[in-house]
């Protein structure tokens, strides 16, 4: 009986064993492929004349950001000086005693921390309006489908070219009808809105595919909801460079304060340095450069964080997927 059991055990299992013929040729098909070579990342063959025009932009690059960086360096290096070493002849780069109680000095003798706090006010609210209208009325342009849209939005997008001194007259003449000059109130109104912004913000906005958009409404949002909601938080690079491309032109403005604020107490940081250079001759130069040096701080800071996103949100801004 077991020795059935086993015979038929044995049938049962060359039922499933593929003939010796077939085996010899997978065999043989298996010794034949040839083994996988590990992948080589490509790279591209340096020649001795693109290696020159490389070596060459980068000394030009070099070049460039050392005349960039050096009046800037001398400003702050200048700032540590006495006020008779800051125009010394010749240059002399570093001061032979530092003079840390210039930013202690400018302080103590200026209203610093009130253009600061101005500064600060006007450049963080009207960031604000900026990026909440513009990135609304891109998202209108971009998604919304109405007669005369591309005819709008090129003249709209068109009042960039036109310079703000052929204006700023009856703009000033209408603020001051509203009763607004001699108001912080007046350079929220006037850089409130942003023609920039809402293009840099339609360019990302076309970037997002438009299959979002749709299943949101059939999901039945709206269409508040869906920029809200959806662009919004997918345009955060875009965001950021908006965000810091008017903080940064909000803080250095100075023609607009310089029209409508005349209170001193209202001045940003611009209009207050402004007044230690009323009298050439008078001037200390030291604490003036000490102010500017404190003044770049805030910009120097916000970029620093914004930068990943800001180069990111240029990039592509200007593409459409």
């Amino acid at each position: 009986m077991a020795e059935q059991i086993e015979k038929d055990a044995e049938l049962l299992v060359s039922d499933f064993t593929a003939p010796a013929g077939a085996r010899r040729g997978l065999r043989k098909l298996a010794e034949e492929t040839p083994e996988p070579q590990p992948q080589v990342a490509y790279t591209e063959k340096m020649t001795p004349g693109r290696r020159i025009a490389r070596i060459a932009m980068y000394v030009g690059l070099v070049i460039f950001a050392i005349g960039l960086l050096t009046p800037f360096v001398w400003m702050v290096l200048s700032s540590f000086k006495s006020a008779n070493e800051v125009f010394s002849v010749p240059v002399q780069w570093l001061p032979e005693t530092w003079v840390w109680q210039n930013y202690i000095d400018i302080w103590t003798e200026s209203n610093m921390l009130v253009w600061i706090r101005n500064t600060l006010f006007l450049a963080v609210v009207v960031t604000f309006l900026q990026v909440l209208t513009g990135s609304f009325a891109a998202y209108g342009f971009a998604r919304m489908r109405f007669r005369g849209r591309d005819v709008l939005f090129l003249l709209y997008v068109g009042t960039i070219a036109v310079p703000w001194q052929s204006y700023m007259i009856p703009q000033f003449i209408l603020l001051s009808n509203f009763k607004v000059s001699n108001t912080l109130w007046s350079i929220i109104l006037l850089q409130a809105f942003g023609a920039f912004g809402v293009f840099l913000m339609k360019q990302f906005y076309e970037t997002i595919p438009e299959e979002l958009s749709e299943a949101a409404r059939l999901d039945g949002l709206s269409e508040y909801a869906i920029w809200r909601k959806i662009m919004l938080p997918l345009s955060i690079p875009a965001l950021a460079s908006l965000t810091l491309l008017t903080f940064v032109n909000t803080w250095n403005d100075y023609l607009g304060p310089l029209i409508y604020l005349r209170n001193p107490d209202l001045w940003t940081i611009q209009l207050g340095l402004k007044g230690f250079v009323s009298n050439l001759f008078d001037t200390n130069y030291a604490l003036l450069f000490a102010g500017l040096t404190i003044s770049v701080i805030p910009i120097a800071i916000i970029f620093l964080l914004g930068q990943k996103y800001f180069v990111e949100g240029i990039a592509t801004s200007g593409l459409k997927g």
